[in-house]
């Protein structure tokens, strides 16, 4: 990713370097204009919802933090004793961790890394960029290279139906194209606005359909305050790993 087409490197490599940063602000066709808190994205495990905090405490052996923004998830595993890859298609955000103490970051695409994981974590919704219900076969496909055997994937996302709720409570999906939960989004900082992205959120039923379609078992860990929830995804009929208490 080049730098005038990262506006979220950029922001995370201001906030890094002096402590504070511009609006980081976000644009849909579907939704009101609105702006990430960089701050956030360096928050401290203690900081963080009860949800991250969840995920945390489940990820065991060596972990793939997937779109690891600033680091705040990989520097919190790294204390924890976990052995942690980082991976972001930001060269900036990719730096930005390296200085922060990351000890293994690269820039990589998802879809095109290798290796074996005994956890691949995708917090902050890291789902989403799965883009489409229609890309679910080739996520489903890389999750089954990258898993080593008894491997978990976790990541949280939310059912955004709450969008199309009206007064009486009611869930209108009447005109809606497509799968509900299928976005898109452009940032902007400062002067620097990014291309367009597909983005996913997927509710419950659906990811554990599309899971079970693909050979995996779907367990929700968690539900949060509102419409989110964290799930652990494993592959169907597999022994896994006793964990000690």
């Amino acid at each position: 990713m080049k730098q005038e087409q990262d506006p979220m490197g950029l922001a995370i490599a201001d906030y890094h370097k002096s402590g504070k940063a511009a609006r980081l602000r976000v644009f849909s066709p579907m939704l009101e204009d609105d702006e990430i808190p960089v701050a956030t994205l360096f928050r401290s495990q203690e900081e963080m919802p009860s949800i991250e905090q969840a995920a945390l405490k489940a990820c065991r052996g060596a972990t793939l933090d997937v779109g690891a923004g600033a680091g705040c998830h990989s520097l919190a595993l790294q204390q924890m004793g976990l052995q942690v890859t980082a991976i972001d298609i930001s060269p900036l955000a990719v730096a930005t961790m390296r200085e922060r103490g990351v000890l293994d970051v690269r820039e990589q695409d998802f879809f095109t890394l290798g290796g074996q994981y005994d956890t691949i974590l995708m917090l902050m919704n890291g789902i989403g960029i799965v883009g489409t219900l229609s890309r679910m076969d080739a996520f489903f496909m890389q999750v089954d290279r990258l898993l080593a055997p008894g491997g978990q994937l976790l990541c949280d996302s939310s059912d955004i139906c709450y969008l199309y709720e009206d007064e009486d409570g009611f869930i209108d999906l009447t005109g809606v194209e497509g799968y509900y939960g299928e976005m898109t989004y452009q940032m902007q900082y400062r002067n620097t606005k990014g291309e367009p992205f597909p983005w996913l959120f997927v509710d419950a039923d659906t990811l554990r359909q599309q899971a079970a379609l693909h050979g995996f078992d779907t367990d929700i860990v968690i539900v949060g305050d509102h419409y989110d929830y964290l799930a652990r995804i494993t592959r169907q009929k597999e022994i896994q790993p006793q964990t000690t208490k």
